[in-house]
């Protein structure tokens, strides 16, 4: 199975699956001498790891890191970055019911089609458990952009039909509730809803903003390769993401060009634009505005709630999933839309090194 590759400077691998031994990260390019311990990591581990809320699977899982290689007395050392996180409270037992079902929403048939048989125990390497490597690895890419002074924020926008009010925005609110909100408004809606939902045996979707500020000019490159698009693909790449937007996104289809084009004026000397729905990069190259994307995350597929499903005999069959699931994935994943949004862009900075004689010139 290819794929589990993302970065060409900047490069990580993820491996484990849901119900192994554990999981991990290797992590190649992140250049010697930056200071960072599994304190670090561990803290958006913790951030992602399961059974912290009423709105989280109980599983019960620590997911302490342990850093192999690749740091020696809290700096990197240039060398490959070996992290991992054993597995502790997996109860395969709860998915042997279903290793001849194809579960609606799941990779079961796409896994058997491809592949001819799958890793029935929790999903296997499709299980939302792959992104506790994914977390790691981007906290690593956070230590390298917080040197640069670059910040990113996620938060959830939404739970289901329940939206954060701008008015209401407050930095300082999302880390102190479960749903990682802005709007304690919104936040009290919200769990009113999905408790309406966990008590019908069903579950939500809803979506991610992520804000990155003081990003440098001049990251990606024209055609396949602008940063616009190597963002999308990194956040789509996170199992129960099914669409981004960058800047205005769809928004922007019931806009005129009058609407939707950012105006600019020189203030201080400075160009800057008065609007920014082009979400931080024009030509798919950043130039210095805040990045805005959005990320929509589908609802939690493994539902209590009867469903039709078919099973490997050619049976039509009524399902009812039990176990340990998440009523709602949004919140959990903020921390990961962080991670693959750092994880990006600390690739094209490195690879913007090369973009310019003065660069070269500066370092060398």
């Amino acid at each position: 199975m290819s794929g589990s590759i993302l970065g060409d400077m900047f490069k990580i691998s993820t491996w484990g699956e849901s119900h192994g031994k554990a999981l991990g990260v290797v992590i190649d390019g992140c250049p010697a001498g930056l200071e960072i311990s599994a304190a670090d990591i561990q803290r958006d581990l913790d951030r992602r790891k399961p059974g912290q809320s009423p709105f989280a699977t109980p599983r019960k899982e620590g997911d302490k890191v342990e850093i192999l290689s690749g740091i020696f007395e809290g700096k990197t050392t240039g060398t490959p970055i070996s992290l991992i996180i054993f597995n502790k409270n997996q109860k395969s037992k709860d998915y042997s019911a279903l290793k001849d079902i194809y579960r609606p929403a799941q990779s079961d048939l796409s896994y058997d089609l491809k592949y001819g048989f799958r890793d029935h125990r929790g999903s296997g390497r499709a299980s939302g458990r792959e992104t506790a490597a994914r977390a790691a690895a981007g906290a690593v890419a956070k230590k390298v952009l917080a040197a640069l002074d670059v910040k990113i924020l996620a938060y959830t926008a939404s739970i289901g039909p329940v939206k954060a009010d701008p008015k209401n925005f407050n930095e300082d609110y999302i880390m102190d509730n479960f749903l990682y909100m802005p709007d304690s408004d919104a936040v009290k809606k919200a769990e009113d809803y999905l408790n309406g939902l966990i008590e019908k045996n069903n579950s939500s979707g809803g979506t991610i903003e992520c804000i990155v500020k003081n990003i440098p000019s001049g990251l990606g490159d024209p055609v396949f390769d602008k940063c616009d698009a190597l963002l999308a693909r990194a956040v789509m790449s996170i199992g129960a993401v099914k669409g981004v937007e960058i800047g205005s996104g769809f928004d922007a289809a019931e806009m005129t060009g009058y609407e939707h084009n950012d105006f600019y004026r020189y203030q201080a000397g400075e160009i800057n634009k008065l609007t920014n729905n082009a979400g931080g990069t024009l030509g798919g190259i950043t130039e210095g505005s805040d990045i805005l994307l959005k990320a929509a995350v589908k609802p939690t597929p493994s539902i209590e709630k009867t469903q039709q499903a078919v099973n490997k005999s050619g049976e039509n069959i009524e399902l009812s999933i039990k176990g340990r699931h998440d009523p709602v994935i949004v919140p959990r994943a903020v921390v990961v839309v962080e991670a693959m949004a750092a994880l990006t862009l600390v690739d094209l900075l490195l690879k913007n090194m090369s973009s310019r004689m003065e660069y070269l010139k500066r370092v060398y």
